[in-house]
């Protein structure tokens, strides 16, 4: 299947899959949590090199708690180990334990 999807010049569904995780937290610790959130996506860049990480915030708003949003990619797409690999990462971090983590994953779409 693989093979005839490369002939086609189709992507196997790994290839362009990618990670988008969004949670909120209270503003009086979001610096503790962007830094733990930082060192984090820093560790797993440095054991998976081709991995892309972000972290992106909604504006703030005043006495809103701030939605913060991890992104992960690669150029052949999360896989499900990789997947589970960052899972983990993120459960080992204090400051996120306490909140909850939304996981949404998005495919590109070819040709558009």
């Amino acid at each position: 299947v693989e093979a005839s999807r490369a002939r086609r010049g189709g992507q196997s569904r790994n290839m362009t899959r990618r990670l988008y995780i969004y949670y909120r937290v209270d503003p009086a610790s979001a610096v503790a949590t962007v830094e733990a959130i930082a060192a984090m996506q820093q560790r797993l860049r440095h054991a998976h090199p081709s991995l892309h990480a972000e972290l992106l915030r909604r504006p703030p708003q005043a006495g809103q708690p701030l939605t913060l949003m991890e992104v992960y990619a690669t150029a052949t797409g999360i896989d499900d180990a990789l997947a589970a690999a960052i899972a983990a990462a993120a459960q080992a971090l204090p400051a996120l334990c306490s909140v909850e983590r939304h996981v949404e994953v998005f495919e590109a779409i070819g040709g558009v």
